[in-house]
């Protein structure tokens, strides 16, 4: 694939130096790619042996508690329904096998995280590499039965580029993609949550404009998680619900796609905590548009018109010069911050970490019992002034986070846009990163969902699934790249990982591929749960984690796509079409046509469903569909 790959880009450059050279006599270009490095050593198991409790389908509670003792949680998993193998590909092989499965039951939260670990304990990783989460290490210690050893590489993205077109200046990073696992080599899977969905308003306004998203701006789980499914809320006293369904591929025979879904309850605006925000804001010459500063300006009127009596706003610029330009503010007062927000002009140069300090600056004197304190970066990305380096921004990020104030960033404009800037300030400052594309997007982020936007419920939220190799022979995550996690750091609570806010709904696809006995002539749930889902998570400035356990059998597998719940047949068209989108080897014989039509089925009287419909007949047309469209992008 990097083969196709590198060839691919080839081509590209020499396109485009041809037709810079036709129109300017000459061609500038940069760019570059770098391998991601991963590793495998060690291995780990935190918890005792233990046996899982038998339990019928479906809904299930229990209790949970963590190896450091934590205080016991109970969850509600939901379960419906998957069945059949396919071609092997090879697969690097970790440090230790994995051992037998011992727990039993389906559709069922575990009484106790370590049913699944019996004999031993399950072999962790501890993986070196450069993802953004629990990667930076080169080994970790075992626990029970553990071992430390340099092994082979875990099956990783393929690839991590630095896209940035040269035309234009905007910068995106490829990831890469998931290769398929052995679970007889390494059963468990592990990332941290994430709740962004600027991936997916960035490829809408590229396809509305007539182009294809660039591949490395495209990141499946931000298209999945951009839109809602309909899963039950949690139980009474609950953190998280954890809905898990299945059904076979509509392209691949033998091969299943598994559906994930974790999901907090929602909050009302009385229930929600006070707010003391900072917006700190772009004003720079960059963001001299329509689409760029006036744009922001209309997003935060929306933002202030849905906050309540109690919430403060600041308001602070960065340019060549920053300034304080509104100090916390409450709303009997709210003329006056609109008609500070109404005033911003934009010029100048971008110096966002002097920005950064006087944000933090009033956010700080914000800080209380009872009351969240959230910087609001509005920009562009473009940070082309300033005598802070790039660690030294995100160190004064995760250094705040730890007193108490968090930060998202909302994403404006194209032709300079720095997407990964963006996505890594809010990832360090344990926040959201959206990308605002129009007016109704805005609506939607600081109006409709305001309530998961504003207040973390779960902090440090890692999911691992753990595959039984009795009953799948391989699996593959769909998405999720820069969001994994290394197996041995899953019970490590000093690593970091993603925030889920109130109502925000996680979804993650796998495509598995079965073992033969489950197309066998069996009784369904005679081999068991064939797999595990636990979600380990803190509290809202918390340091010790709580973890829960749900579990899934064969017996509560679709028979076929066709009967499959409408939700996860929408969630695998969504993540179908980022999948072809950004070119992944496995989408190559996906047809668009198809996706199309199976979003469009389960898409019902949802508009943000039937506008997906839309962009993938807008993507099939870009990529050569009709006569017309050619020489249109050709023009």
């Amino acid at each position: 694939m990097l083969r196709r790959t590198a060839a691919r880009t080839f081509a590209r450059s020499l396109l485009l130096l041809a037709l810079a050279q036709t129109a300017l006599g000459g061609c500038q270009s940069k760019g570059g790619a770098t391998a991601k490095e991963g590793g495998n050593a060690g291995s780990a198991a935190t918890l005792p042996a233990g046996e899982g409790r038998a339990a019928q389908p479906g809904r299930d509670q229990a209790s949970v508690t963590n190896e450091a003792g934590a205080t016991p949680t109970t969850g509600t998993a939901t379960a419906t329904a998957a069945d059949k193998p396919a071609e092997a590909k090879p697969t690097s092989t970790p440090a230790a096998p994995a051992p037998p499965s011992v727990g039993q039951g389906s559709g069922a939260a575990l009484a106790d995280p370590s049913a699944r670990m019996a004999g031993g304990g399950v072999a962790g990783k501890g993986i070196a590499g450069s993802g953004t989460y629990g990667r930076a290490s080169a080994a970790s210690r075992g626990g029970v039965g553990g071992q430390v050893a340099v092994a082979p590489r875990r099956p990783m993205p393929s690839q991590q580029i630095a896209d940035v077109d040269p035309t234009s200046g905007e910068g995106f990073k490829d990831y890469g993609q998931n290769a398929w696992v052995d679970a007889s080599k390494d059963r468990l899977s592990t990332f941290a949550a994430d709740v962004d969905t600027a991936s997916y308003t960035i490829a809408r306004r590229k396809l509305t404009e007539g182009a294809l998203p660039p591949a490395a701006a495209v990141r499946v789980e931000e298209f999945v998680n951009y839109f809602g499914y309909d899963y039950a809320p949690p139980a009474a006293g609950q953190p998280f619900a954890v809905h898990i369904d299945a059904a076979p591929s509509p392209f691949n025979p033998g091969r299943h796609i598994v559906r994930v879904g974790v999901t907090t309850k929602a909050k009302s605006i009385a229930e929600r905590k006070p707010m003391r925000l900072v917006f700190l804001v772009d004003v720079s010459g960059s963001m001299q548009s329509p689409d760029k500063l006036e744009l922001a300006k209309r997003s935060l009127r929306i933002l202030v018109d849905n906050l309540k009596d109690g919430d403060t706003v600041a308001l602070v610029t960065y340019a060549g010069a920053t300034r304080v330009v509104l100090p916390a503010t409450g709303l009997d007062r709210k003329n006056a911050i609109l008609s500070a927000i109404e005033d911003l002009t934009a010029g100048g140069g971008t110096g966002m970490a002097s920005g950064m300090d006087l944000a933090y600056e009033q956010a700080m004197k914000g800080l209380g019992s009872g009351v969240e304190s959230r910087v609001i970066v509005l920009s562009d990305g473009d940070a082309n002034i300033g005598r802070a380096s790039h660690a030294e921004i995100m160190s004064t990020i995760a250094g705040k986070v730890r007193e108490g104030v968090t930060l998202s960033t909302i994403g404006f404009g194209m032709g300079n846009y720095k997407d990964e800037t963006m996505e890594q300030l809010a990832n360090k400052g344990n926040g959201n990163n959206y990308y605002i594309d129009g007016l109704s997007q805005a609506k939607r982020v600081f109006q409709q969902q305001l309530g998961s936007t504003l207040e973390v419920v779960a902090q440090d939220v890692k999911l691992q699934v753990d595959f039984d190799p009795a009953a799948v022979a391989r699996y593959r995550l769909i998405g999720y790249e820069n969001r994994d996690i290394a197996d041995a750091d899953f019970r490590n609570d000093a690593v970091d990982a993603g925030e889920i806010g109130a109502g925000h709904q996680v979804t993650a696809l796998y495509e598995i591929e079965v073992r033969p006995t489950l197309n066998a002539d069996i009784t369904p749930g005679e081999l068991g749960p064939m797999l595990t889902v636990r979600v380990r998570a803190k509290e809202p400035k918390g340091s010790k984690a709580t973890e829960q356990a749900f579990t899934f059998g064969d017996e509560a597998m679709a028979h076929s796509f066709a009967s499959a719940p409408t939700d996860l047949r929408f969630a695998f068209a969504v993540a179908g079409f980022a999948d072809v989108l950004r070119g992944a080897e496995d989408a190559e014989h996906w047809d668009l046509a198809q996706l199309q039509t199976i979003a469009s089925q389960a898409a019902g009287t949802d508009a943000d469903r039937k506008e997906l419909v839309s962009l993938i007949q807008r993507a099939r047309d870009l990529r050569g569909g009709t006569p017309a469209t050619r020489t249109a992008i050709a023009q």
